[in-house]
């Protein structure tokens, strides 16, 4: 445990921007008692709170300018893939995007604070057609937010965050494998949930193959877009009904129901 913090001291910084850069770049690791340690640290005088401030929103704004280049160049192929490299169910898409439709790029501000939308709110700006200087605006706002929430939570908490490190140092190499022991056990569980949803949606899942053989042998089917209005208007789907799925009864409720039905999201 003195080796650990000894080489926090010594690498400090750079050790925040690149765990940093690699949680907002969908690694699953989680920097929140790193920022925290950090804060606990400046306030006795061992780290800069400034320095703190300005790498870790310099990882942050690395990372989600790329994300953003990514989504406006690829739209929402990056964003379900980017679900899927985080563990995230398909859901947070449709999550993510609900939020930005309300917020805009002021759902930037919150975006950190919460998993599924932290993943691919950056993304999601990108394919919305946000202006780059707009963007950066709001997500360094959300950012410093972050930043300064749970470096400043450390800060105030330092004595209390060194007696839990004194009982650390009691601990010795056993807390390095309990920790290692239960972020193993938190991405099996996040994996295990994902597979979860997916098997639920396999029963009544199309390929797109699948879909275009139906419509090859002169089969009657009807396809019901329930994509979130700016994916329509991006990518508008020819001879589909449009509906929405915040109010998926209301919007069928004049569909035929002679024919086969395929619903197509996102």
């Amino acid at each position: 445990m003195t080796h650990t913090v000894e080489f926090l001291l010594r690498h400090g910084y750079a050790l925040l921007f690149f765990w940093i850069l690699a949680e907002q770049g969908a690694l699953p690791l989680p920097s929140i008692p790193l920022v925290l340690a950090s804060g606990a640290l400046a306030r006795s005088g061992r780290l800069n709170p400034w320095f703190i401030l300005f790498w870790g929103l310099s990882a942050c704004l690395l990372a989600d300018s790329i994300w953003f280049q990514l989504g406006r160049r690829r739209g929402a192929r990056i964003l379900r893939q980017l679900c899927r490299i985080a563990l995230q169910p398909d859901s947070c898409v449709r999550q993510a995007e609900n939020a930005y439709i309300r917020y805009g790029n002021r759902a930037m501000l919150a975006a950190k604070f919460i998993p599924g939308l932290n993943a691919v709110a950056a993304p999601l700006a990108g394919t919305t057609g946000s202006s780059l200087g707009r963007f950066l605006m709001w997500d360094t706002l959300g950012a410093v937010l972050w930043i300064g929430f749970y470096g400043g939570l450390g800060y105030v908490f330092s004595e209390q965050l060194e007696t839990v490190a004194s009982y650390g140092l009691r601990m010795g190499s056993s807390l390095g494998l309990l920790l290692v022991g239960l972020l193993g056990a938190w991405l099996v569980w996040k994996f295990l949930q994902r597979r979860r949803f997916l098997r639920k949606l396999a029963v009544a899942r199309i390929t797109a193959g699948e879909l275009r053989d139906l419509l090859e042998s002169g089969e009657e089917v009807l396809i019901v877009d329930l994509r979130s209005n700016p994916e329509k208007e991006r990518d508008p789907m020819i001879g589909a009904v449009a509906a929405s799925i915040d109010d998926l009864e209301a919007s069928l409720r004049d569909v035929p129901r002679d024919r086969e039905i395929i619903l197509f999201c996102s």
